[in-house]
């Protein structure tokens, strides 16, 4: 009989799952979905709970925020800053998503577009109005518009505002040009390279998109996929998360960019359990702006997001109890 050789499985230790938390800023690749992203991230991490903040299509790369534990309370509050991208976009050309991933659905003479291209990008450049493409995950009537497309419905997609602070044209082919795009939160780069190339009046969709900032996060401090199961996989000890974890920022990051008010241990301890408190605005130094979210601190410590009305404080999204036990001994 022939000798045949059989896989031999690697049994690895059980490493139970961690209740760790902090924020990862993961290098997106391009072909997986931000869900999928989470899904890697979370199984290399061992966390008990994760969750992700400015979803990225899968054929865009760059900074996904995944928020860990705790973290994945706050973190809807990273979708408020302002980002940055770089795209290219395919002229001549429109597709029914406004990428390469759609049908195409025209084909036009680029003509002198280049020619006219510098101009139009400042057209697009302080407060202008969107329609979001009817392949994202907006909602209307509580429902994804990209469920209304597969479904072959008709609907009515409200524009919004969003603002373009500046956008920097990095390089162009015969047929292609990219550019760096530093915008307001709920701008869509799709529609932003669908609507110049409308104005140089021969489409366009794009073929490369790659998100590189997010406002209040460390720049240049991605980590990818590859990167961080190569770290997992290099450990002698499955088990000692020592270097992974030193990857994590506090969670508190992502709130850096609300007003800050601090409060003391008998005031602050409550809020934690989601008591609200009136608080006294003599005694109490207040920031600027109190019309909006704010972050709240005791001796440093953070302890959550809350809403200040007629000098009550509200509990929105506050830590565990647990987070002020190195203060009682100290209030």
């Amino acid at each position: 009989m022939p000798i045949t050789e059989s896989a031999t499985k690697i049994k690895r230790p059980f490493v139970p799952k961690r209740n760790v938390s902090g924020i990862l800023l993961l290098d997106k690749p391009e072909g997986i979905s931000s869900s999928g992203a989470l899904v890697k991230a979370r199984g290399i991490y061992r966390a008990l709970k994760g969750g992700h903040t400015g979803s990225l299509d899968p054929l865009a790369s760059g900074l996904l925020p995944i928020c860990l534990g705790e973290a994945a309370k706050f973190s809807s509050y990273f979708l408020e800053g302002n980002k940055k991208y770089i795209a290219t976009g395919l002229l001549g050309k429109t597709t029914t998503t406004c990428d390469r991933e759609g049908e195409i659905v025209a084909e036009r003479p680029i003509g002198n577009a280049f020619s006219r291209l510098n101009d139009t990008l400042q057209q697009f450049t302080g407060k202008i109005t969107q329609v979001p493409p009817i392949y994202s995950a907006v909602k209307v009537d509580g429902k994804p518009l990209y469920k209304y497309a597969r479904q072959g419905k008709d609907v009515e997609i409200p524009k919004r505002e969003i603002e373009i602070y500046s956008i920097k044209l990095l390089a162009t082919t015969e047929d292609s040009f990219t550019v760096e795009v530093y915008c307001s939160k709920g701008t869509y780069i799709r529609t932003l390279i669908a609507d110049i190339g409308e104005a140089l009046g021969c489409g366009a969709f794009v073929t490369m998109l790659r998100r590189t900032y997010v406002e209040g996060l460390p720049e240049n401090n991605m980590i990818s996929l590859e990167g961080l199961q190569n770290l997992a996989d290099g450990r002698e000890n499955p088990a000692d998360f020592t270097e992974l974890d030193k990857l994590l920022y506090p969670l508190e990051l992502a709130v850096n960019n609300l007003p800050l008010i601090s409060l003391p241990y008998n005031q602050a301890e409550p809020l934690t359990h989601g008591v609200r408190q009136k608080i006294n605005l003599k005694n109490t130094v207040l920031p600027e702006k109190t019309d909006g979210p704010l972050q709240v601190r005791c001796k440093g410590t953070f302890i959550g997001v809350c809403e200040l009305k007629d000098s009550i404080l509200i509990p929105l999204r506050m830590m565990a109890p647990e987070c002020l036990d190195s203060l009682r001994l100290k209030k």
